[in-house]
């Protein structure tokens, strides 16, 4: 393997730290949660102890004013033993960072301590039931009434969604202006006319809580309003394309672990009188998975270098986010047919992670929105 030349020993030594806070904090309870489909707040509150959460925050909000490496190692950290709940990272890298670059000083310090301690949990809601990665095509409704703005509509597949203490909704506040016409606001969880729908049962993910939400009348100030009237689509835009990154972080780093488990495994596991791993066809196939995720593990560093120095262009992103999750679908694949039958059980690694893994070729933009968006810069 190529050495990584992206972290020093103090990133190294985050890493130790996250090792053992994940060992400690979460591995013993993830099961009970994935049972539970919830997260005890108890997680929330320990991360926020240790300054796991909101780390990319600057510290007169709570937070640390690290940079992108830092979750980076989270991400990878979360991966190596395929734990999926709580969703700090939706929290800290996507909802924080929409409240640092378009939030109001008094919205700041009103929200992001409490985010980085962990008692106030974020969430963001985009998806509607009509439309998933048609960002346009938002039928949420926020009209202004005097100093108010009502919200009226329906969000779907919202990730925190029961447990979000507050969330970052977008609305239409020009129905003829398309993509010009989305606002975003923060909406508190105990307003009035707000209303989560049921935890969705999901196929895999199973700890993390994923909801419908709905917004009967929901009346929020208009100081609620988070970045510039009608800018919302802007602001969705700019912040995707590091969503998208965290997602082919994380997928490279499933490839990675994906091998190693199924390297172990078949060393062990014994079949016609030889390990499955002398089988020329497995250890060939292991081998050129292993390769492939090589080279993409060099293209994955050089674009986390580039969210590092705030470079990474959208198109990019795409391309990460894209070809990362069609590799990482196909090596847990072969991986779990290595496995045979243990594969197919939840309580073998490479089980969990094919099921909860499947999920990063749509979050974010599915990969034929990828597509079509790279095809556009050609």
């Amino acid at each position: 393997m190529i050495p990584r030349s992206l972290f020093d020993g103090e990133h190294e030594a985050f890493r130790d730290s996250v090792r053992k806070f994940l060992q400690a904090e979460i591995e013993p309870h993830h099961e009970a949660w994935e049972e539970a489909r919830l997260v005890d707040r108890s997680a929330w509150l320990a991360a926020g102890r240790e300054g796991l959460l909101c780390m990319t925050t600057p510290p007169e909000y709570g937070g640390l004013g690290l940079d992108r490496l830092y979750p980076t190692i989270m991400i990878e950290e979360l991966a190596r033993t395929n734990l999926t709940a709580p969703n700090f990272m939706l929290h800290s890298e996507i909802v924080a960072p929409y409240l640092v670059r378009y939030g109001t000083e008094a919205q700041k310090q009103r929200w992001l301590p409490r985010m980085a301690r962990g008692e106030t949990i974020g969430a963001i809601a985009m998806t509607e039931p009509g439309g998933g990665s048609d960002l346009a095509a938002i039928r949420t409704s926020a009209i202004r009434d005097g100093d108010d703005y009502v919200i009226n509509g329906q969000k779907v597949f919202i990730s925190n969604g029961q447990a979000a203490d507050l969330i970052v909704v977008a609305t239409k506040t020009d129905r003829t202006a398309g993509a010009k016409g989305v606002t975003l606001f923060l909406v508190e969880a105990d307003r009035p006319g707000f209303k989560r729908g049921r935890n969705l049962k999901k196929i895999g993910l199973h700890g993390q809580d994923t909801s419908e939400l709905f917004f009967d009348d929901v009346r929020v100030p208009a100081d609620n309003m988070l970045g510039d009237y009608d800018g919302g689509f802007r602001c969705l835009m700019r912040e995707l394309a590091w969503e998208r990154m965290s997602l082919a972080i994380r997928a490279t780093a499933t490839c990675e672990y994906a091998v190693q488990w199924t390297v172990a495994y078949t060393r062990e596991r014994k079949a016609f009188g030889t390990t499955i791993f002398d089988m020329q066809h497995n250890r060939f196939k292991l081998a050129d998975w292993h390769a492939q995720t090589q080279v993409l593990r060099a293209f994955i560093d050089s674009c986390i270098l580039l969210v590092k120095d705030g470079k990474l262009d959208a198109a990019t992103a795409a391309v990460a986010k894209q070809q990362s999750t069609e590799l990482m679908m196909t090596v847990l694949d072969g991986c779990l047919q290595m496995h045979g039958g243990y594969g197919f059980m939840r309580e073998y690694l490479i089980g969990r992670a094919y099921n909860d893994a499947r999920y990063l070729k749509i979050a974010g933009g599915s990969n034929e929105t990828m597509l079509d968006l790279i095809a556009r810069t050609l």
